[in-house]
């Protein structure tokens, strides 16, 4: 399944693009660094011309303020509807981050613990899983140290789309597949990227405060922040529609099943997106709207010395060759290619979103018009 929802590491992007001659046909990564001085606008126009991608969106946050916001190209291939500033989005995994933050909250209240073990929290699934996992902390779910496989097997995705159980029956049966299977490594031990272990969080939210994840959404984040867009599942006509293999999707099978919303579910606006973005960086200096500023730079800490993932986020020190601290995520449902890149030190940040994905090579066009800005963001 990690063709459906992956977080794919950034670090080594900005040096996989190459200086193509002036009559070289344009690629997703030289349209979009064609004129590294150009607006936003314009590179993010020349990367959907240069590109398969039908529509691409951006923006730019300096400082803690949104400086560019734009968009360009059609909401589905063969259509006539340009795509809007308003839009919606599929953020795919970036939707992690939002859940550590959710989960962040409930802890903050004393409904949740982070160092609560997971026979614990999910004493129902306790007898049945592997030993291996009944230590299991919130934090070792939320920053993929928890030793679990990175997806149950692909094969049962199927079966949950036709699951015409409450979400949370779901969440419990996928939990317990998942719980089943072998640890990949030791708790602790290594950076074992899991979508399984977020839906787990989700999870055990969700029996803590008894209301569904996506209520919890509503409530601890999208309503604080005023992110009036906000949503989950597939996009429909009269918004930018996913596309594979180059074709618009729709209806159910345009996305994931509902049941892993808490792994990557998301949709909303950039505007939105950039409201969260902002929030995160500004938490850290102790003026967010959600969490204790030392809450914030917990969830943006890596979850071990050398490791690589903060709760809901990749940590890494340097990126398009900026030495500094960087908090980034993709996202993808296999119709969809998203990409943050946050500054928090300085507040600033790169949000980038396209409606295709890797079988076109959106991930290509992403990553470039992120690299490229952040080179034009460069001191």
């Amino acid at each position: 399944m990690n063709h459906r929802i992956c977080m794919i590491a950034l670090a080594a992007c900005a040096a996989s693009f190459a200086t193509h001659a002036a009559d070289a046909p344009q690629t997703p990564a030289s349209a979009a660094q064609a004129a590294p001085a150009a607006s936003l606008q314009a590179r993010l126009t020349a990367s959907v011309n240069g590109s398969k991608v039908p529509a691409m969106g951006a923006v730019v946050i300096r400082h803690g303020q949104v400086m560019e916001l734009a968009v360009a190209g059609l909401r589905a291939k063969g259509g006539a509807e340009a795509v809007q500033r308003g839009d919606v989005w599929h953020l795919g995994s970036n939707g992690k981050a939002m859940t550590a933050t959710m989960v962040a909250r409930l802890v903050e209240k004393g409904v949740l613990s982070w160092d609560a073990p997971l026979g614990q929290l999910l004493p129902e699934l306790a007898a049945d899983m592997q030993a291996a996992y009944r230590d299991v902390t919130l934090r070792d779910l939320l920053a993929h140290q928890a030793g679990l496989q990175g997806d149950i097997d692909e094969s049962w995705m199927a079966v949950f789309y036709k699951d015409k159980r409450a979400l949370h029956e779901q969440r419990l049966a996928f939990a317990r597949i998942a719980l089943a299977q072998a640890p990949a490594y030791a708790r602790g031990a290594g950076d074992g990227y899991s979508n399984s272990g977020v839906l787990i969080a989700g999870l055990a939210a969700e029996r803590a405060t008894g209301l569904p994840y996506e209520a919890l959404m509503q409530r601890e984040l999208f309503e604080p922040l005023g992110l009036r867009s906000a949503g989950f599942g597939a996009t429909h006509r009269g918004q930018p529609l996913g596309h594979k293999a180059g074709e618009p999707v729709e209806g159910v099978e345009a996305d994931n099943p509902a049941v892993i919303a808490p792994a990557g579910g998301i949709t909303l606006s950039l505007e939105d997106w950039a409201r969260f973005a902002i929030d995160q960086m500004a938490g850290e200096q102790g003026r967010g709207k959600l969490l204790k500023a030392e809450t914030y730079r917990l969830l943006h800490q890596p979850a071990r010395e050398g490791g690589k993932f903060a709760l809901g986020w990749r940590a890494q020190n340097s990126m398009a060759g900026v030495n500094a601290r960087h908090l980034a995520h993709t996202g993808s449902n296999g119709a969809w290619f998203a990409l943050i890149v946050l500054k928090p030190d300085t507040e600033d940040a790169v949000l980038v979103t396209g409606n295709a994905s890797e079988d076109v090579e959106a991930d290509k066009a992403v990553r470039a018009v992120a690299i490229a800005t952040l080179k034009a963001m460069a001191p």
